[in-house]
């Protein structure tokens, strides 16, 4: 018995959390609750292991640490409360408190225990049976030995290793009532062979102390104890041949403590015995053994303890025969299944395998010869009601046995048994029941895990007897035993040599291979008595006839024999029912098994070098037929069904592509084409939901192409010379040598998808057809669909890319012959690409700038939008509808960035590998559109693959972070506020259906705990720095060979189309891709190829370039200077070569190049307003090469034009002078803008710098987010343009220059162009810009139109398209109109929708004083801030700002808004006063101002208000506060082009305090009417309103007012009018309170009419005071203005209206 014991807290080795969530992981790993996307694994991964992970899979827990831990104090163990059920109490009471120690006795002592995590190669190890496990060293150190565990739930692992234990556990033994001196007591224990003691066998477990094994064993002794409880457990080696007379001994002792002198310290008290076997059953479980006293019976181990038959003489018994002796048994044994199903079918097969004597016992019947059918047969059916985890440990021989059935014929008792259907049936069962269960872990794909193990490691061929087996043979006699064969349990074989000799290293998970190092010495002896012969089977336990099988191509199969893959074929076809319905719901498995046993059948044949028609017969070819047919049926059956069934379909349909994909490799693959074919087409007809439906075959055909040989499966090699072998030829590859070649087709059929190439390419062509018919279909859902396509055709290239076989040129030639096709269909589909440069919202400045920057990408002002000139005939990014093609596009969804992208890698490919001299004749042979369309795709394709660097990698990980920090905010707020999933969930329920700041979360998100917001949603972003390094390698390299690719395809055109008359027109093309690649960030490789490109067009189309390609060059001009202050020495060089090259040409070709010298000024100005990354010393430097050039050009120098590039050079360099300055006001938003506005005005006199200087204002005021300057940019360009084209063009639809623009804003009229005499438009190089068109005008107004609305002045959107839509009209544009009409309406609408919700801009009065403010000292300005800005914002932003440039000492912020005295400021100081002011508008403004726009758009005048009192304070009693109004005019009316203007005029004056008092209740007056219409009523707006102005406990409230300024009539005749005023204000100001009370009344709640008591008593009393002095009238007001005589009242008509003191007395 035990002595002592002491806890350890397994908290000290690891956090019991960490353990928990490791082990959830692990979980998912395993395939429980796993959702990951099946297509995506599908294509890898199909053949997993059959390992089921376990702890000891994965490295030691991160929490585990190395523990050392020492114990002096242990508890006696007391001897009457040794159950479990003491100890767990004892542990209760010890964690709770310290009583335990007081209760139970302590023992001193020391143990030292280290533990430390298992290192990964452990030497020296022993299995639980004491084997060696290799590799174990022959310098033997102390070994380790594995302990075979006893898991709490169960394992679903099958068994895959001999293992035969038996663990016997002795419980309680209850001897008091014994009369004997029986208190000492031991049990030996023995494991028996028989009833001689010499018998006991040496198979027990010895301790580590003694030896290996041993004999007997005996428990320890609890002293002075009757009734013992025991601990002991007895580890014991089950032989593997077992009979009747093996059994268990238990022998029962008294230990004398203090034995007399020679006498035996054992007396005997009894025995107790358990057979091993029960009806050919291990006895296993608890049992309750009686004991006999002083012998054993006669034969005592034919019965078990409890039947013994009657003796002579008499056994004496304890108790009278009754149970004393408690005792548990308990086996783990992969020879006894230790279950009825299982039992009963395996002694049915073993006794028709074997000659057995009839009648046989399974189990407690006796089963016949004549029965043995029909027992078998209903054993095979029960065989899947069999528990889970027995039937999981032989899964494997259950499985084998069926399928030997299902192809074995059987001869029982004369008659042919035929057990093929039911053992199908079973087996089909068996899959559906592991699938169903929920213990049972499924890979990705929803695969049984145990079922795919058992196909890809374990399944063989059933071996078939050459002979029918025959029962019931006469004269047999010598009879086999009657013992059936399970794992181990054999008559003919090793265990450890038959069955892989494989042994597991953890016990949990017996999976994990090894090599067993020894085998049971029983087994040797059994192995020598037989002979084996057959060829090795894992897991086949059938016993065969010695006969060896003669070779299968030496003689005929016999007529009888059975094939399993045609039998398996059949039984699929024939099945019906539920039987059906399992067979394809996990089509997969038997598909497998199908393969499977085909590649085993061509192998043990020989048949690898038959033709493959002849490989398998025509009956099963047409049971495959059928398969296919069948399962396609049920797959487009499924799909109309709901969501779950859908799921179901598309793993079956998986399951049917990786079939024929296999098949491709065994049988005719003209029959494997046909199947294919049959499926599409079956498919085609039975759905009607197209995006479904191309779906299913783009999952299907994914797979079919990911076949290894599928390049000669498609005969790309189109020369039989060039044919590579394929490795399984089939009679169709090897017919292909009539494939024609290039020369005979037509270039242009090669790049079309004509049924030809369908035909002769017949996966592709299927491919390239789903592809095209998922681009050309507009249904719901098939932007999915369209992705899938192009992934699968971008996977396939990839693969090519990547295969060693595709490495030489010639082969990569014929391969991407192969895919010509596909660039017709992306040709087509350039409608539905997504265009990157709309998205990136490039602004003709450098790429890299803040996040800020590019944040605020979508809102900047885009120049291709402002361009969409719908006349130029290369402008990439017009609606498509418009484009060069004139072919009216059919309206599709957009694919995604991330499609469009990969559909273009498949196209840069096929053109960087296809034969260039091809690529060159086909585009001699395109019509202009086509040819369009091409320079269309590259122009995207540049865009595409831009590098954006690494800042926007890094940007991501910002906003990972970012994410990470907001989730963690809400996480914790909603802890605090104790909110939980619940709460989640409900607010969720009432959110709208877009949530901005966490995208993603609310797309159909369900209630799952694994998906919610408090798990972050972020995790697959979070990237190493390393990861993000190669990314942006990558990147790197991805675009310069990206750019390299359409560089020689765009040479190729030129050179393709250099002498056709269409030149002009690509050549345009070509330059606005070239031009748009040195837009994107570019590497030096790239751009110097990309110069030399530019270089050699110049010179070989000048003339062309600088006569057609006016905006192209404007364009190039300014790419050119961007670059040639790059800071790379070979970038400038480049640039400076092509920008002077570029200069010399336009001067040769036209004797002038007066329009490049504007278009170069205006692009440095455009670059210096709006590049982030612009350098003005390199770009100096570039200027002075370009100078050098000019002077060292000899064939130049006669002619003017060196002294034109030196003046050029110098209004350049003047324009430098201006960024200068600039850059000094950079971080001074106001100040640069003023700056930028001087430089604009500066160029009234040239319309085009004017007009650049306007966008680059327009650009800055963007980025601010200050959409409505940015827009009024805008609009004064557009109107600059609109005066210039006045005087070129006089049509009634253009405006009348700037006049027009009046009623967007007054400001405009700035725009009014000098008298033609100081400018001409038409001349050379002055308004040549592309803005200087009606389009160019049409397009400015657009985008001010958009910033306008984004601005939230939707009214001003209307006046701008008043101006739009006659151009429009005139142009008969109609698809413009309609977008026109349909952005009128969203602005209506958002009118009528937001109305006075909308937020315009807040204004403040800002002071300046100091010399050291310089210019700015005295002005004062009205600034512009946004909507709700506060005075302390605007005083913190200016104060911090100034401070950092003069220094925070040195900056004072005056607080009040009194008119400051220069005189008393200290003049080495800064002073700022800030002032928030209103608009204010004069009583007649307010007629025409009603809406809540008019009063916030077109201002001028503002106004603040300042209190003071005559004795110099700011406040005092009512009586003497006064009140200053100052009121500023604004030299340009809000809003403007910038965000702050001077004052120009101010003005005062001075309300009494009588007026002030007047103001006051007016506004109460109004609040008080406003807060009672409210529609809907607002009960706590309306009571606030009521407190204020009735409340008994207002100060300075409505009633005192009255008595201050009403209690009396004044004295001063000129405040009679005021006091009337106000007198008046208080009658209405009374009865608005009546109205307010009332209304009030009907918005109260039960618990509030108290409240509404009080307000009710407080207005009448309120009312009651001022009655006196509301009804006091002043008389001299209120004298008649005529006497009327009484008598005559005609009189009173001929009377006028005239002052009553004019007119003359009258006589009385």
């Amino acid at each position: 018995m035990p002595f002592a014991w002491v806890p350890i807290n397994l908290a000290n080795f690891f956090s019991v959390s960490t353990l928990e969530r490791d082990i959830a992981e692990l979980e998912v790993l395993n395939g429980k609750g796993s959702t990951g996307d099946r297509k995506s694994m599908a294509m890898q991964g199909r053949r997993l292991s059959e390992r089921s992970l376990g702890l000891e899979d994965v490295p030691a827990l991160p929490t585990f640490k190395n523990t050392t831990l020492t114990f002096s104090t242990f508890f006696k163990q007391e001897g009457d409360r040794l159950t479990d059920e003491d100890l767990f109490k004892f542990l209760a009471d010890y964690k709770r408190s310290s009583s335990l120690q007081r209760r139970v006795k302590s023992i001193p002592g020391l143990l030292k225990l280290e533990i430390s995590p298992a290192s990964e190669g452990l030497s020296c190890c022993l299995s639980p049976e004491l084997l060696l496990v290799k590799p174990f060293p022959e310098n033997r150190s102390r070994p380790h030995k594995e302990i075979l565990e006893f898991p709490v739930r169960e394992v679903y692992v099958p068994h895959t290793v001999y293992r035969n234990l038996l663990y016997v556990y002795p419980q309680r033994l209850n001897f008091a009532n014994r009369l004997a001196s029986g208190r000492n007591i031991t049990i030996k224990i023995q494991f028996m062979c028989g009833e001689d003691p010499a018998c006991a066998m040496p198979v027990i477990f010895g301790k580590s102390s003694g030896p290996e094994f041993v004999a007997e064993v005996c428990t320890p002794v609890t002293y002075h104890n009757k009734s013992p409880d025991f601990y002991e457990e007895v580890k014991i080696k089950l032989p593997a041949k077992l009979t009747e007379k093996h059994h268990l001994l238990f022998t029962f002792y008294h230990i004398s403590c203090q034995p007399k002198q020679g006498a035996c310290v054992e007396t005997l008290l009894g025995y107790s015995w358990l057979p091993i076997l029960l009806n050919d059953r291990l006895q296993t479980g608890h049992y309750c053994l009686p004991v006999a006293l002083d012998r054993l019976p006669a034969n005592y181990s034919m019965h078990s303890a409890e039947k013994v038959p009657p003796q002579s003489p008499p056994v004496k018994w304890v108790e009278g025969h009754k149970g004393v002796f408690n005792i548990e048994v308990q086996g783990i044994s992969s020879v006894h299944t230790q279950d009825n199903h299982l039992e009963k079918f395996f002694i049915l097969c073993h006794a028709l395998e074997s000659q057995v004597a009839f009648p046989i016992r399974v189990l407690n019947e006796k089963i016949t010869e004549t029965t043995l059918e029909h027992e078998l047969k209903l054993s095979i059916i029960c065989l899947h009601s069999s528990r889970l985890e027995p039937l999981v440990l032989f899964l494997h021989l259950v499985l084998d046995k069926l399928f030997q059935l299902a192809v074995q014929p059987m001869v029982i008792a004369g008659q042919t048994a035929n057990f093929s259907q039911f053992a199908f049936e079973s087996a089909a069962a068996i899959v559906n029941s592991l699938h169903n269960s929920k213990d049972l872990s499924k890979d990705l794909h929803g695969r049984n895990c145990l079922l795919a193990s058992y196909v890809y490691y374990v399944f063989r061929l059933p071996e078939i007897q050459r002979d029918s087996i025959r029962l019931g043979a006469t004269g047999s006699t010598n009879l086999a035993e009657s013992r059936y064969y399970t794992y181990g349990r054999t008559t003919a074989f090793s265990v450890g040599s038959r069955l892989l000799q494989s042994r597991a290293t953890s016990c949990s998970n017996p999976d994990i291979a090894g090599t067993q190092a020894s085998t049971d010495e029983e087994v040797r002896n059994i192995m020598s008595s037989k002979v084996a012969d057959r060829s090795f089977n894992r897991m086949s336990c059938y016993s065969e006839p010695t006969s060896d099988m003669s070779s299968p191509c030496g003689s005929p199969r016999p007529s009888n024999k059975k094939h399993f893959h045609e039998e398996l074929a059949l039984q699929m076809v024939v099945s019906t029912g539920i039987v059906r319905e399992s067979v394809f719901k996990y089509a997969w498995f038997f598909f497998e098994l199908l393969i499977k046993s085909m590649a085993q059948y061509v192998d043990n044949m020989n048949k690898q070098d038959t033709p493959r028609r002849s490989r398998f017969s025509n009956r099963f070819k047409d049971d495959i037929t059928t398969i296919v047919n069948v399962v396609t049926s049920e797959i487009a059956a499924l799909l109309v069904k709901p969501q779950k069934e859908s799921e179901q379909a598309e793993k079956i349909n998986i399951s049917l592509a990786f079939f024929l994909y296999d098949l491709l490799s065994l049988m005719d693959r003209g029959f494997v084409f046909n199947l294919i074919k049959h499926y599409c087409n079956q498919l085609s007809n039975k759905l009607n939901t197209l995006p479904t439906l191309i779906s299913m075959r783009l999952e299907f055909l994914q797979i079919l192409c990911s076949h290894e040989h599928y390049l000669n499966l498609n005969l790309f090699f189109m020369t039989s010379g060039s044919a590579p072998t394929s490795p399984s030829p089939s009679l169709s590859s090897q017919n292909s040598s009539s494939c024609s070649s290039f020369q005979d087709h037509k270039f242009a059929n090669m790049f079309d998808l004509t049924a030809e190439y369908r035909q002769q390419h017949f996966l592709t062509g299927l491919l390239f057809t789903e592809l095209a018919a998922a681009l050309d279909t507009e249904a719901e859902g098939i932007s999915k669909v369209q992705r899938k396509a192009v992934s699968a055709i971008h996977s396939l290239l990839s693969a090519h890319d990547l295969d060693k076989s595709c490495l030489k040129p010639e082969v990569k030639v014929k391969v991407a012959a192969l895919y010509l096709p596909l660039v017709g269909i992306i040709l087509d589909a350039l409608p539905q690409l997504h265009d990157f440069t709309v998205s990136d919202g490039r602004n003709g400045k450098g790429r890299i700038g803040s996040p800020d920057e590019e944040q605020e990408a979508a809102s900047q002002i885009n120049q291709n939008i402002a361009l969409a000139i719908a006349g130029n005939q290369f402008n990439l990014l017009r609606s498509y509808g418009s484009s060069v093609s004139t072919v009216p596009y059919k309206q599709y969804n957009t694919l995604s960035p991330e499609t469009t992208r990969h559909l273009l890698i498949c196209f840069l490919w096929i053109m960087k590998n296809a034969d260039q001299n091809l690529i060159q004749k086909w585009v001699a042979d395109l019509p202009s559109m086509q040819l369009n369309r091409i320079l269309d795709v590259l122009y995207i394709c540049v865009s595409g693959f831009e590098y954006k660097g690494k800042q926007s990698s890094d940007k991501v990980s910002t906003q990972v972070l970012q994410k990470s920090r907001d989730v963690k905010a809400r996480l914790e707020e909603a802890l605090l506020r104790g909110e939980g999933a619940r709460g989640e969930m409900m607010k969720r329920c009432r959110m709208p259906a877009g949530n901005d700041k966490f995208p993603g979360f609310n797309e159909n998100l369900r209630w799952r705990k694994e998906q919610t917001h408090w798990r972050q949603a972020n995790e697959r972003l979070d990237k190493t720095k390393a990861e993000i390094d190669q990314e942006v390698l990558v990147s790197g390299n991805l675009a310069t060979e990206a750019n390299l690719i359409i560089l020689d395809m765009q040479e190729n055109i030129i050179q393709a189309t250099s002498a056709m008359d269409c030149r002009d027109n690509v050549l345009g093309g070509v330059l606005k891709v070239l031009v748009n690649s040195l837009t994107c960030d570019q590497s030096t490789t790239y751009l110097t190829h990309c110069f030399a490109t530019l270089r050699a067009l110049i010179v070989k189309f000048g003339e062309l370039f600088f006569e057609e390609e006016v905006e192209q060059c404007a364009d190039l001009c300014q790419r050119l200077l961007q670059h040639c202050s790059s800071s790379m020495d070979t970038t400038r060089i480049q640039a400076c070569a092509t920008l002077y090259l570029l200069m010399r040409y336009s001067f040769s070709c036209i004797s002038n190049f007066a329009r490049v010298k504007m278009q170069v000024t205006m692009s440095l100005a455009s670059l210096v307003g709006k590049a982030s990354d612009f350098n003005e010393e390199y770009l100096r430097k570039s200027l002075r090469t370009i100078l050098a050039y000019a002077e060292e050009d000899v064939d130049m120098q006669p002619t003017l034009f060196p002294g034109q590039v030196e003046e050029l050079l110098y209004n350049l360099n003047s324009i430098l002078s201006d960024t200068v300055k600039m850059r000094e006001f950079q971080e001074d938003p106001e100040m640069l803008m003023d700056l930028m506005y001087r430089i604009a005005k500066g160029y009234q006199t040239s319309p085009d710098l004017r007009l650049t200087w306007l966008q680059n204002m327009a650009e800055k005021h963007a980025k601010k987010k200050c959409y409505t300057e940015a827009a009024m940019c805008l609009v004064h360009a557009a109107a600059l343009v609109a005066e210039y084209l006045s005087m070129l063009e006089d049509h009634s639809y253009l405006p009348v220059g700037s006049v027009s623009f009046q009623n967007i804003s007054s400001n405009v009229l700035e725009e009014s162009a000098v008298s033609d005499d100081v400018l001409s438009p038409d001349e050379d190089g002055v308004c040549s810009g592309r803005y200087f068109s009606e389009n160019g005008l049409v397009g400015l107004l657009e985008q001010a139109a958009e910033l306008f609305n984004t601005g939230g002045l939707c009214e001003t959107v209307n006046e701008v398209y008043k101006i739009v839509t006659p151009i429009l009209e005139a142009h008969r544009d109609f698809r413009k109109l309609s977008s026109t009409h349909s952005k009128l309406q969203k602005a209506f609408e958002s009118i009528i929708n937001k109305g006075q919700k909308r937020m315009f801009g807040t204004y403040f009065r800002v002071g300046f004083y100091g010399a050291i403010f310089g210019d700015l000292d005295e002005q004062e300005f009205v600034y512009k801030e946004p909507a709700i800005t506060k005075l302390p914002e605007i005083s913190h932003r200016l104060e911090g700002f100034y401070g950092q440039c003069f220094g925070e000492d040195r900056i004072v912020v005056i607080k009040d808004s009194t008119p400051v005295d220069k005189s008393k400021l200290d003049p080495s100081k800064a002073y700022i006063q800030i002032t928030f002011v209103e608009p204010y508008f004069d009583d007649y403004e307010m007629k025409d101002r009603v809406t809540h726009f008019e009063k916030n758009f077109n201002l001028r005048r503002f106004m603040y208000t300042t209190p003071f009192t005559r004795d110099g304070r700011p406040r005092g009693e009512l009586s003497e506060q006064y009140k200053r109004k100052t009121i500023l005019t604004t030299m340009h009316a809000f809003p403007y082009i910038k965000t702050r203007i001077n004052v120009i005029q101010k003005e005062e004056f001075v309300l009494m305090p009588i007026e002030v008092a007047i103001e006051d209740m007016q506004k109460k007056t109004l609040e008080l009417a406003v807060a009672t219409r409210q529609v809907p009523p607002d009960p706590k707006m309306l009571q606030m309103v009521l407190q204020g102005s009735v409340g008994a406990t207002v100060n300075q409230g409505p009633l005192e007012v009255a008595q201050v300024f009403l209690a009396e009539i004044p004295e001063d005749p000129k405040l009679y009018r005021h006091h009337n005023k106000l007198r008046l204000c208080f009658k209405e100001f009374i009865m608005r309170c009546g109205e307010a009370v009332e209304k009030n009344k009907c918005l109260i709640t039960a618990d509030q009419r108290e409240y509404q008591q009080e307000l009710k008593k407080n207005y009448n009393k309120l009312k009651e005071n001022l009655r006196p002095m509301i009804e006091r009238k002043i008389p001299e007001l209120y004298k008649p203005i005529v006497k009327v005589n009484s008598i005559s009242r005609g009189s009173f008509l001929n009377s006028s209206f005239r002052k009553y003191e004019n007119l003359p007395p009258q006589n009385s």
